[in-house]
């Protein structure tokens, strides 16, 4: 399931307040930030079997390639891909359920996305499955 939890921006004379206060963080364990080297640079293929994560763009903004893996012994290369962009003014949040694989690029010097997940960091080397950047290729 690919889902969009909107938020929004509160602005008065003392500057502004982004939320999202319909996302329930009771399942993250944890949080880690991205922040591409540069604007060509695309981070991924990575999937997870067993773990959701949430996306969250503090600054800028990335184009993030989307597959739901059909075999995790072997996926095909011919998967369809979804691609969505996240830009920090949307105030939104993007949910992925288990069972799916992502790929960042940064849209704008300096972006930065901040991933929640619902697994902690000991259970990262059971469900890493990661494939080179080009495996996928049915991008529409």
């Amino acid at each position: 399931m690919i889902k969009y939890i909107q938020g929004g921006i509160a602005k008065d004379q003392r500057g502004q307040i982004r939320f999202v206060n319909d996302f329930d963080m009771n399942l993250v364990k944890r949080f880690y930030i991205i922040k591409n080297a540069d604007l060509k640079l695309i981070r991924g293929w990575r999937a997870h079997r067993m773990e959701q994560r949430w996306f969250y763009v503090l600054s800028g903004s990335f184009s993030i390639d989307i597959v739901e893996i059909d075999n995790w012994d072997h996926a095909s290369p011919d998967l369809p891909i979804r691609s969505e962009v996240l830009n920090a003014e949307d105030s939104q949040v993007l949910h992925l359920s288990k069972g799916y694989g992502t790929a960042f690029q940064a849209l704008k010097p300096n972006s930065e996305i901040l991933v929640f997940s619902d697994f902690g960091i000991e259970n990262a080397p059971n469900d890493d499955y990661t494939y080179p950047i080009d495996y996928f290729t049915n991008k529409k």
